[in-house]
């Protein structure tokens, strides 16, 4: 039988919802942990999706551990994935981007020689892997975009600042500002709002900015600028007619 027959009659028996014969059954590379936070904000699912589509191609099973507030926490998670004697872990937007938290977890994995990723964050001195978009050019990015539309009283909205990505995002935003602008430190004071991630904290720190004459927010996710368009649309704002805000995560 040649490859592309054996291929075409194991697509079949797939289809048609027929349990593959045990000695074609493709057998697995290892168990791969993935580690992230709740589901609710889209950007979850979509790095989930991406890393176990990538995973699987290369033979790996990819085990989800999905983290909700409560429930089960990273270590414990861990300790569940160091059970099942996993072939390593890859952490998103975890306890490694919390500048407060205690980072001894990470280098305790690297010594045990297990591979592990860390996505979204920076921890100085681990051995690892670390993938993280840009946060600091987007808060650029973001007041470049707003200046050229015309605004000269914006705003950044973000979660707390122990995390690395919204400092760094801040820092974007902030050395823009004063080289644009010209906006001094006691004025960025007064144009920054930090709250919870999600759209309830989006909407809290937006109305802040809006008591203060903002006209256009950058926000540190898709999910807060939801919040903000909600709580402008609240005060019979239009957007981006009489403000204007950007997002950031490109959730559908």
């Amino acid at each position: 039988m040649s490859v592309d027959t054996r291929q075409a009659v194991l697509t079949a028996l797939d289809v048609l919802g027929y349990e593959r014969p045990a000695r074609l059954r493709k057998k697995s590379a290892g168990l791969v942990g993935l580690v992230v936070p709740e589901l609710d904000n889209p950007i979850f699912p979509a790095f989930a999706q991406v890393i176990e589509s990538v995973l699987a191609q290369e033979g790996y099973t990819p085990v989800l551990c999905t983290q909700t507030p409560g429930g089960v926490t990273e270590d414990e998670y861990v300790e569940m994935l160091l059970d099942r004697q996993v072939s390593g872990i890859a952490f998103v937007s975890g306890l490694h981007a919390d500048t407060t938290a205690d980072h001894d977890r990470y280098r305790r994995l690297v010594a045990r020689k297990l591979p592990i990723v860390l996505i979204n964050g920076y921890v100085n001195g681990v051995e690892a892997p670390f993938v993280s978009c840009d946060d600091r050019a987007a808060g650029e990015m973001g007041v470049s975009h707003l200046v050229s539309l015309g605004h000269r009283r914006i705003g950044l909205i973000s979660g707390p600042e122990r995390f690395l990505p919204v400092q760094r995002k801040l820092a974007g935003f902030r050395s823009t500002m004063t080289r644009l602008l010209g906006t001094t430190e006691t004025e960025l004071a007064n144009q920054i709002a930090l709250s919870l991630f999600g759209v309830e904290g989006g909407a809290a720190a937006a109305g802040r900015l809006l008591d203060r004459g903002i006209t256009g927010i950058v926000c540190g996710s898709d999910l807060m600028a939801l919040g903000a368009i909600r709580e402008a649309r609240s005060r019979g704002l239009r957007v981006p007619t009489d403000i204007s805000v950007v997002g950031y995560d490109d959730s559908p």
